[in-house]
């Protein structure tokens, strides 16, 4: 959930504007997010079956509540990944906005929720996490990093040139 679901939203923002015209390309880049995507949703599956049949799962932390809502939003998200309809749909702009706002949604609450359940673990163990939050925050931060520079990537690209003429 930390590492592939990132991993998968990075691949597809590889695909640009320009990708529409290149068809193998982005295909090649769509399967591999989705096979991401589905991977971190059958790994978030295990968790959550091996969390109900390990941990009593009251609900009575915040862990356990974030944990059940990002579960909802993944089968949310997946359910639109499975029923993208075609480019020349009416409906495909209410569908990249849904489908974008679950992954927005699953991203940030997700960040959360391992926050939380390294907390939880630190409290019921008494053990230390710093070195797991330092990780992930090395992680979130460099993921965030080539997000950014996905976004501002043709630019860089144009400044370089436009250097080197």
């Amino acid at each position: 959930m930390g590492f592939l679901m990132p991993i998968g939203i990075l691949v597809i923002r590889m695909a640009n504007r320009h990708d529409e015209e290149c068809g193998a390309r982005m295909k090649v880049i769509l399967y591999i997010h989705a096979t991401l995507q589905i991977l971190s949703f059958v790994l978030v599956t295990a968790a959550a079956i091996m969390s109900i049949g390990n941990f009593d799962n009251s609900f009575t932390n915040n862990h356990q509540r974030i944990g059940l809502a990002v579960y909802g939003a993944i089968w949310l998200q997946a359910a639109t990944g499975i029923f993208k309809p075609d480019r020349e749909s009416k409906g495909r702009s209410i569908w990249f906005s849904v489908h974008w706002l679950l992954g927005v949604t699953v991203s940030l609450l997700g960040i959360i929720n391992i926050y939380t359940g390294l907390q939880s673990y630190h409290t019921r163990t008494l053990s230390s996490t710093s070195v797991w939050n330092l990780a992930f925050t090395v992680e979130i931060v460099v993921i965030l990093f080539i997000y950014l520079l996905q976004e501002k990537w043709p630019y860089i690209k144009q400044i370089r040139s436009d250097f080197s003429q």
